[in-house]
């Protein structure tokens, strides 16, 4: 799974940097465009859910955009403790993206893709009542100035759980400019498990992101309404929606 805290972070990193590009106004990008991150968090969170069984995480990505078609596509892994928790097996997640960015206005922007998450040997479609935890979701984002609203659909089953093709993402939120490499993020979101009404949840985020040029911190706050049983750690019966504050410390080159 990607992006929250990280892929939150990540959201909020974007769109500072979108902000400090605007005011820089480079004349001219070069066509092809690369770039390589890393991170590290006190604990992965995604969609306000821990990967981690509330414990660090390590993370790193690879992304490639072409500029004049706003093509992209790239690739982003974490260490997890979730698979393993499950049943299963493997303690690393790797992501593969791809889609297109783009604007329908002076005002409005897009984006559009794939992002596959694959769990290497997790084993848990040989766990009674589970299924592979390989997910695929097509996704689409509108943005207007800093707020965004985008909607993640799985085409495969969600994360493990059994018959539940179909489930879906609504993420509201916005990264606002303070200037000075400040940000302050904003996010919630609706997670809805097909078949699933015990596993379906909402989440919220309210942080703070600062570029410090050597590394660029991440603060936030984030919670969840999600039941306390169907995301107990089966390792040590904790909640892994529970209410926290999260650190990261990141850094694009």
């Amino acid at each position: 799974m990607k992006h929250v805290l990280l892929a939150t972070a990540i959201l909020a990193a974007c769109a500072s940097t979108t902000a400090r590009a605007d005011e820089a106004a480079p004349a001219v990008k070069p066509d092809h465009e690369t770039s390589f991150n890393a991170a590290v968090v006190s604990d992965y969170r995604y969609r306000g859910i821990s990967q981690t069984r509330l414990k660090p995480a390590l993370q790193g990505g690879f992304d490639y955009t072409n500029n004049p078609t706003g093509v992209y596509a790239g690739t982003w892994l974490s260490t997890i403790k979730w698979t393993k928790d499950a049943g299963g097996d493997g303690s690393i997640e790797w992501d593969l993206y791809a889609g297109k960015r783009g604007s329908l206005s002076d005002d409005l922007a897009y984006d559009v893709g794939v992002l596959g998450y694959l769990y290497a040997n997790n084993g848990l479609g040989h766990v009674a009542g589970m299924a592979n935890a390989n997910t695929t979701e097509i996704y689409g984002q509108l943005g207007y100035g800093p707020v965004y609203l985008k909607y993640s659909h799985a085409v495969t089953n969600l994360f493990g759980y059994a018959d539940s093709k179909n489930s879906g993402y609504l993420d509201l939120g916005a990264n606002f400019d303070l200037g000075d490499g400040l940000s302050a993020n904003l996010h919630a979101g609706r997670q809805k498990v097909r078949g699933n009404d015990a596993a379906s949840y909402t989440d919220w985020k309210l942080g703070v992101t600062k570029d410090f040029g050597v590394a660029t911190v991440a603060l936030a706050w984030v919670a969840t309404n999600a039941s306390s049983t169907a995301y107990a750690s089966p390792a040590n019966g904790k909640f892994l929606g529970k209410n926290a504050l999260l650190l990261s410390v990141s850094k694009t080159f």
